[in-house]
C-alpha cells in the first residue's frame, strides 16, 4: 500500500486525554463527615506533534497517569469545589510538564445530599438526589490566564398551569392549536463564564443561578406567573440572573406534555401523555448588561440562550 501524502494536510486541533475518571472524597471532622463525588474528563495538548507524524511517544503522558494524577491531587489538595479542583488539575499539568501547551478539564459533581430529619442533619449518611447536575469547565494555555465556566444541567421543571401559547404564525403546514392554558415542562442546561478565577465563591454563585432559574419559572408560590411562550420565559430568566449575577450561559429547551384523551372518558385536563420532542428547539441570542460591570463583579456580563 502506498504511503499517504501529508503535503495537503494540516493540523487543525490536537489533544488527547482520559474521560470518566471518578473520585469520591471524604472529609472527616470528628464524627461529622463531608463528601464530594465527581467525574473528570481531562484533555492535554502537547507542543510537539511527533507522536502523530513519526510515532514517537516520548512526550505522551499516558492516560493512566492522567487518571492517577486526578486521584493524587484529590488526596493532596482536597476538593473544596469542582471549579477550584479543575483549576488545580490544569495548573499541575502546565507546571509539571514543560511540553504541555494546554489543559482542559470538565468536571461533574454527583448530587449527594445529607440525610436530615426534623431539622437534624445526619453525621455521615447521604442520599443520591438527582434534582440537578452541577458541572464546570476549565481551560488554560501555557503562561495564560485560566478560563472557568460553571453550569447546571438535567434540571427538569414542570408547572401544570400559568402557561399558554397563542398568536403564533400559521401556514398550510400548521396543525398546532392555540391554547390559553397548558402544562409547561422544560429541561434546563445553563452555563456561565467567570471573569476571574481567584477569590470567587463558586458555591454561592452556582446556588444563586440555580435558585433564580427555578424562581422565575415557577413565580410566586401562591399564584405562579404566566408564561406566554418559552422564549419570553427564557429572556426574563436571563435578565433576572444578569441582574443578580452577571454571567455567560445557555439553556436547552422544552419537553412538552400534550393532553391525552381516551374515548368514553371525560378528561377534564387531568390525564396527559408525556413525550419528548427532540426536534423542538427554542433558540435565543446573547443578552447582556449595557452598563459596565460594577467593581467586584466576577461573572461575565453576557448570557446566551440556545
Amino acid at each position: 500500500m502506498a504511503a499517504a501524502s501529508d503535503q495537503n494536510v494540516e493540523f487543525v486541533q490536537t489533544g488527547y486525554g482520559k474521560n470518566n475518571v471518578k473520585v469520591l472524597v471524604i472529609r472527616r471532622q470528628g464524627s461529622h463527615h463531608y463528601i464530594i463525588e465527581l467525574k473528570a474528563d481531562v484533555e492535554l495538548t502537547l507542543k510537539s506533534r511527533k507522536d502523530y507524524l513519526t510515532g514517537d511517544n516520548s512526550d505522551i503522558i499516558p492516560t493512566d497517569t492522567i487518571k492517577n494524577t486526578v486521584h493524587g491531587l484529590a488526596k493532596l489538595k482536597g476538593v473544596k469545589t469542582i471549579e477550584q479542583f479543575s483549576l488545580d488539575i490544569c495548573h499541575h499539568f502546565l507546571t509539571s510538564f514543560n511540553h504541555v501547551l494546554k489543559a482542559r478539564v470538565h468536571l461533574e459533581e454527583a448530587p449527594w445530599r445529607r440525610l436530615e430529619k426534623n431539622g437534624v442533619e445526619h453525621a455521615h449518611a447521604f442520599i443520591f438526589s438527582p434534582e440537578a447536575c452541577r458541572f464546570c469547565d476549565a481551560e488554560q494555555n501555557l503562561n495564560g490566564i485560566p478560563v472557568v465556566h460553571s453550569g447546571v444541567k438535567n434540571m427538569t421543571l414542570l408547572k401544570t398551569t400559568q402557561s399558554g401559547f397563542e398568536g403564533f404564525h400559521k401556514d398550510r403546514f400548521t396543525t398546532l392549536q392555540e391554547t390559553k392554558d397548558r402544562c409547561f415542562c422544560t429541561s434546563v442546561m445553563a452555563r456561565w463564564r467567570y471573569s476571574k478565577s481567584q477569590d470567587v465563591d463558586f458555591d454561592a454563585a452556582w446556588k444563586c443561578v440555580k435558585e433564580t432559574i427555578i424562581e422565575k419559572f415557577a413565580g410566586p408560590y401562591d399564584l405562579g406567573e404566566f408564561s406566554p411562550s418559552v422564549q419570553k420565559t427564557l429572556y426574563e430568566t436571563q435578565v433576572l440572573v444578569l441582574d443578580r449575577i452577571p454571567r455567560d450561559g445557555h439553556a436547552q429547551p422544552a419537553l412538552h406534555h400534550h393532553r391525552h384523551d381516551e374515548n368514553g372518558i371525560n378528561n377534564k385536563d387531568e390525564v396527559f401523555l408525556p413525550w419528548i420532542t427532540l426536534q423542538a428547539a427554542s433558540q435565543g441570542r446573547s443578552v447582556g448588561n449595557r452598563k459596565p460591570s460594577c467593581e467586584g463583579t466576577y461573572i461575565n456580563q453576557e448570557m446566551l440562550l440556545l
